[in-house]
């Protein structure tokens, strides 16, 4: 078997790389990035020393992904993961659209003309900011958490977002890039008879992550704290009560593995997340970084940003049905090997956050 992977030295692509070459015993793995990450660079070594393949492309380049020869199955690990991409930052609204919608575009026809599946990973931030921000939620321990007793939307309950929530706009830029990335990668596998799987990810974090204030938020908030660096509660009264669920890279590269092999029965929309289990409001994260690393102030700022919501964690229900799939990796260790990391490697955030 043969899988390329986009996207190969980010965070998510690189522990994919590395999990699925342990998983898939005698595969030859390789990809592309276009090492426009601060930090991808840091990747390449331990790729290069479990024997995998790194080439420098990207994925608005067709002949890039051309030059890569053939493949089983794909898997899109290529994205400007932001959900401000496009109206703040490096990027502009254009090079998102190209990143995650023209790069899926060359993508699916690179599977097309060699036969191959395609994992296409995709995000929470689909889902519909208006129904997030109605959700019926308390604030219990600091963080908001659903009201039993409140009415719920089609697709959320007190467990999480299901496949069913709305993905009505607005979502951002980012997420209108993903659900159009995902509805043309259905159209593709409709009409071409590729085998595409869509794993629509909760927060993904883990050691080696790359955070930043806008994305990879554990790993940037454990980090910025042991470092001393400000760090500001926005929006919701300052409080930072808005709550995630967290995922580990090695669950999802599990969840890959078992689609892979289910065959016919892999194929389809699903959602990837820690669940209710793995969630913590940032007020929460505060305490856990305090006990770790001692106390400090965090600032406030009442404004609220465009895209923000108080509450998204992901129901995997369907999954776990379908693949007996359940996370091991809980958010108490995630923070752990964050923090380890960090002690091992305190020069990352500056690495990983040099433009």
């Amino acid at each position: 078997m043969k899988i390329v992977i986009t996207g190969m030295c980010g965070f998510v692509g690189s522990e994919m790389a590395l999990q699925l070459a342990q998983r898939f015993s005698g595969a030859a793995i390789l990809g592309i990035d276009n090492f426009s990450r601060p930090g991808c660079e840091a990747n390449r070594p331990r790729l290069a020393a479990a024997g995998l393949v790194v080439r420098h492309g990207d994925v608005r380049c067709a002949s890039d992904l051309d030059a890569l020869g053939g493949a089983d199955w794909v898997v899109d690990a290529a994205a400007n993961p932001s959900v401000l991409a496009g109206v703040a930052g490096h990027a502009s609204s254009r090079q998102v659209v190209e990143h995650n919608l023209v790069g899926t575009l060359n993508v699916l026809e690179f599977c097309k003309q060699r036969g191959a599946g395609l994992v296409l990973l995709s995000t929470s931030r689909v889902y519909s900011v208006k129904t997030l921000n109605l959700l019926p939620l308390v604030v219990r321990d600091r963080a908001f958490v659903p009201d039993d007793v409140g009415s719920w939307p089609t697709g959320v309950s007190p467990a999480g977002l299901s496949e069913e929530c709305s993905t009505t706009g607005p979502v951002s830029l980012y997420g209108a890039t993903k659900i159009a990335s995902e509805a043309i990668a259905i159209e593709y596998g409709d009409a071409f008879g590729i085998p595409v799987v869509i794993d629509r990810c909760g927060v993904l974090a883990g050691g080696g992550q790359f955070g930043t204030a806008t994305q990879g938020l554990f790993s940037y908030w454990v980090r910025a704290w042991a470092l001393g660096r400000p760090l500001t509660y926005l929006g919701f009264q300052g409080t930072g009560q808005q709550e995630r669920d967290a995922l580990h890279p090695s669950d999802l590269a599990d969840l890959v593995e078992r689609q892979v092999r289910a065959g016919s029965a892999g194929l389809g929309v699903w959602n990837a997340g820690g669940g209710r289990p793995n969630a913590m409001s940032l007020a929460q994260l505060s305490d856990w970084c305090a006990d770790r690393f001692g106390p400090r102030t965090v600032g406030t700022d009442n404004e609220r940003r465009k895209w923000d919501v108080p509450w998204i964690v992901m129901d995997a229900a369907r999954a776990r049905a379908a693949f007996e799939w359940t996370p091991t990796v809980g958010l108490k260790p995630i923070l752990d090997e964050i923090a380890e990391h960090h002690r091992r490697h305190p020069e990352w955030l500056s690495l990983t956050q040099s433009l």
